[in-house]
């Protein structure tokens, strides 16, 4: 049976603290995706799936800011984020 891994991504944004860029924060597949989800949920962290951009986000470094070419995308997911929070 050839299943794929889950792919977890955890972002930061703090913009008050003079970042530019989300940041990545946690990144990883299968057993890390499942504890990443587990401690977001114990956290009340708002969920979304999207495995193209987990994927794309996935090949970035710990540390490392979401490149240009995804703010879009991340966007979105922040904008999904601000609702839940009832943010706007």
């Amino acid at each position: 049976m050839n299943q794929e891994l889950q792919t977890a991504i955890a972002l930061q944004y703090a913009p008050e603290r003079g970042e530019d860029a989300p940041r990545i924060v946690a990144s990883g597949n299968g057993h890390i995706a499942d504890e990443i989800l587990r401690i977001a949920r114990e956290n009340d962290v708002p969920l979304r799936s999207d495995p193209a951009l987990a994927g794309a986000l996935a090949t970035l470094d710990v540390g490392q800011q979401v490149p240009q070419e995804l703010f879009r995308a991340v966007a979105e997911v922040l904008a999904f984020v601000y609702q839940m929070n009832g943010r706007s």
